[in-house]
């Protein structure tokens, strides 16, 4: 990389450390959540970002493989939700019209 540096490597550059930061708060409220609903957002979050450093990263080094792991973990991360999504759908009590008084 020579001086100076292209907008696409500062840009970049910039994503990265703010998607850092964005990892370190989310682990943050993944330890600190209050219930396991906070802590699976905060999961599917930490997937997110991810693929979003993968992305980042595969610009900042000009190394295009990268982009087909990214697109590998938003596809198994999607899965995850989902099927998050439908566990805890299923974990909820259900309701007859005598329990409504």
């Amino acid at each position: 990389m020579g001086w100076p540096a292209t907008i696409l490597e500062v840009a970049a550059t910039v994503a990265l450390a703010v998607i850092v930061l964005a990892i370190g708060l989310t682990i943050v409220r993944l330890v600190r959540g209050p219930d396991f609903a906070d802590r699976a957002v905060a999961v599917d979050l930490l997937a997110t970002l991810a693929v979003a450093f993968l992305g980042a990263f595969a610009i900042r080094t000009d190394q295009p493989v990268l982009i087909d792991v990214a697109l590998a973990l938003a596809l198994v991360g999607f899965v995850a939700t989902v099927a998050f999504a439908r566990f805890i759908e299923r974990r909820q009590p259900t309701y007859t019209r005598a329990d409504r008084g």
